[in-house]
């Protein structure tokens, strides 16, 4: 741990390690959404704009995509510490101009600090015979006391699986179903992202998931963002110009699909239709995430 410590409500923030704990409880965060993170809570009280984030978190990289990409990290920034965009206790959204942290932060100091007033606290004098038996039974509970605190940091839940979604391939020939199939990605990222919470985390806007199909490597994908599995979608369309969508949920490295969502016969490839096939999506796989990585999850959400 070290001494660069920022605390708000149940949640810890580790500035240098960009690690965050709910309760002394690790929690996933990606390393883009957790440098946002770091950002806010340095700025916390002030709007903190979006281009001050671009500067932050991605400096002088190419990032042709900032916007779809800022407001992924915020979402999943909510997602992991149960924030609500409409009634925000910790992110509020400033429409078109920033981000403020509006929730109280305190500096908290860590390992260092406390191993510098340990060695500034004067030595105590010897304890009294009557003392140094009862220091011994504190000595052996502190024993007992730490093999515990070993025992659960050995049989504690290891890390989250974690999904990337990639572009959706828009296999129609028509140029204007492209926003249909980005936008429709983009909605399965979100809700995935809010109905895995605490079972699985998502990543949707690393640049290896962008590639065209016919270069798309599921092995580098899962190697690059740590991913289990992965998903894939299809936008097609037929004969009579009504289109399909096709989502497959396949597992990582034995490309095993586990899953795949079909949704026939859509006369309206419109962005109002995205949400009603991203939460079909969403829903069918972060029921099968959650039947093979944790048991069954609760009822999820059918809409947003």
């Amino acid at each position: 741990m070290s001494a660069n410590l920022r605390r708000f409500g149940v949640f810890t923030f580790d500035v240098d390690t960009l690690e965050l704990s709910r309760n002394g409880r690790p929690l996933r965060l990606q390393p883009q959404p957790a440098r946002v993170l770091a950002t806010l809570l340095a700025h916390a009280g002030r709007v903190v704009t979006r281009e001050e984030l671009r500067a932050a978190v991605w400096r002088d990289d190419t990032f042709v995509d900032f916007d779809r990409g800022l407001n992924f990290c915020v979402a999943q920034i909510r997602s992991v510490i149960g924030d609500d965009a409409d009634a925000p206790r910790f992110v509020r959204t400033l429409p078109k101009r920033g981000y403020e942290f509006i929730g109280p932060v305190e500096a908290v100091g860590g390992a260092d600090a406390v191993a510098r007033s340990i060695t500034a606290a004067p030595e105590p004098p010897p304890p009294s015979r009557p003392r140094r038996a009862a220091m011994g039974w504190i000595a052996a509970g502190t024993l007992v006391a730490a093999a515990g605190v070993a025992a659960f940091l050995l049989l504690r839940p290891q890390a989250l699986p974690v999904v990337a979604v990639a572009r959706f391939d828009n296999e129609t020939g028509n140029a204007t179903l492209t926003r249909f199939s980005d936008a429709l990605t983009d909605e399965v990222v979100e809700q995935l992202t809010t109905n895995g919470a605490g079972h699985f985390g998502v990543v949707g806007n690393a640049a290896i998931l962008r590639v065209a199909r016919e270069t798309r490597d599921l092995l580098a994908i899962g190697r690059a963002v740590g991913a289990s599995y992965v998903i894939l979608g299809q936008v097609q369309s037929d004969t009579g110009g009504r289109v399909r969508v096709l989502a497959h949920l396949i597992r990582l490295p034995d490309q095993t699909h586990v899953s795949v969502s079909r949704t026939d016969g859509l006369t309206d490839a419109s962005l109002p239709a995205v949400d009603g096939i991203a939460s079909k999506i969403a829903t069918a796989f972060a029921r099968r995430l959650g039947d093979a990585e944790h048991g069954p999850l609760p009822a999820l959400p059918t809409s947003h």
